[in-house]
């Protein structure tokens, strides 16, 4: 071998080792937070949850009060539920999608 191939493959062994060590790293830090991530994945699938469920429910009670005060041809109930979920939904994707990019931005540090 030459002095030039010798020097390339020491890069790439360094690099490697560096993303190896890269990676031990962040398994030790996983293992570490084991327990506290368990009870955090709970709390976050309860927060996404209940950050659905809210506008749900409070489009079910208007659409309910709409229907006895303001009688229309299509029900209020079933149109608010609807609006209600897709509130819902939008803002859990929104906060999945924070959580995510904190997430990512905490790994790459």
């Amino acid at each position: 071998m030459d002095d030039h191939s010798k020097s390339h493959e020491s890069g790439k062994e360094s690099t490697f080792s560096r993303e190896v060590g890269a990676q031990a790293a962040r398994k030790l830090k996983a293992q570490h937070q084991g327990t506290r991530s368990i009870w955090l994945g709970l709390g976050v699938s309860g927060v996404i949850g209940w950050s659905v469920t809210v506008p749900a429910l409070v489009g079910i009670a208007i659409g309910v009060w709409a229907d006895q005060n303001h009688p229309s041809r299509y029900s209020w109930t079933l149109m608010l539920l609807f609006t209600g979920l897709f509130i819902g939904c939008l803002n859990a994707w929104h906060w999945v999608d924070s959580e995510d990019k904190s997430m990512h931005e905490e790994s790459n540090e």
